[in-house]
């Protein structure tokens, strides 16, 4: 009778850790969704602030799009927005090779490198292809790291149609690669597509950036003030 009792407690204690071991596991299971969904309403919340901000800028067109910050605010977050012309771009299509090769330099590529990177654009230009409908397809060419993509990507566009960027509203190191001259921005006619790097931080450390870039609609046209081309959050 006592060997049965001693093994009836054993049973029961085992039970008892193994309930505890569960309602633990799913406490920490609760704890865990409660954390993601607390984040992902601030990380929405931010993110709505950073669209915000550009709805600002984008209500008043008073703005010098040279890439120059402009600090706004929206409820409780701090908001930084930049506006870039993309005149002040490399123009993919029919960009000059050398032009290319000077530009993939100043970005990090060694010589080899840019060479096979003009190279492969020559290639498909020759070869008759189509142009590129994205500018991340970029990645794909021959030579491109990563690293070298990420620092091309913001100088490139697919939206300028000049043959070499506007030295207006080119980067420093746009202007400095390709030897352009310093000209100011103000007064300048950015066109009609702008890039668009909008920034939010709330209180708590949440952070969120979208960069747009957008074919801005004719002034009159109040209903759609533009459309939007590229989108990253």
């Amino acid at each position: 009778m006592k060997c049965q009792r001693g093994a009836a407690l054993l049973l029961v204690l085992w039970v008892l850790a193994l309930l505890s071991l569960l309602l633990g596991g799913l406490a920490a299971w609760v704890q865990l969704q409660s954390r993601q969904a607390l984040w992902y309403r601030q990380h929405t919340q931010t993110l709505l602030a950073a669209e915000a901000g550009i709805a600002q800028v984008m209500a008043d067109r008073h703005w010098v799009a040279d890439g120059r910050a402009i600090a706004l605010t929206f409820d409780d977050a701090r908001l930084q927005v930049r506006l870039r012309s993309e005149r002040g771009k490399l123009y993919l299509v029919n960009a000059d090779p050398g032009d290319l090769l000077h530009l993939a330099l100043a970005c990090g590529a060694t010589s080899a490198q840019a060479h096979q990177l003009v190279q492969a654009l020559e290639a498909r230009r020759h070869q008759g292809l189509a142009p590129f409908r994205v500018l991340e397809e970029v990645r794909q060419l021959p030579g491109m790291t990563q690293a070298l993509y990420s620092q091309l990507l913001p100088e490139m566009t697919l939206w300028s149609d000049l043959d070499r960027p506007d030295p207006a509203f080119a980067s420093p190191l746009m202007r400095k690669a390709l030897n352009l001259p310093r000209q100011n921005a103000e007064g300048a006619d950015p066109g009609q597509v702008l890039e668009i790097d909008s920034r939010a931080e709330r209180p708590g450390g949440y952070q969120a950036r979208l960069q747009l870039t957008v074919l801005l609609s004719p002034a009159e046209d109040r209903a759609q003030p533009y459309r939007v081309v590229r989108w990253q959050e």
